[in-house]
């Protein structure tokens, strides 16, 4: 997901897509721990998404006050 596209995301939009990438990157630890991850990439392209969400997300809470 690009920055781009995040930003247009409301505020619950964008708890609820931290929350899914959240999950979904717990996901790829398991199955790289388990050697059934095709591409070793995706789990930092996944971290990549969620620093991205935390930044819109915090940079809106210092907008409000």
């Amino acid at each position: 997901m690009q920055i781009r596209d995040i930003r247009v995301l409301s505020d619950e939009l964008l708890q609820e897509e931290l929350d899914k990438t959240r999950r979904e990157l717990m996901n790829l630890r398991f199955r790289a721990a388990t050697n059934q991850l095709p591409n070793f990439n995706l789990p930092r392209s996944v971290k990549k998404t969620i620093a991205r969400l935390r930044t819109v997300i915090r940079e809106r809470e210092l907008l409000q006050g």
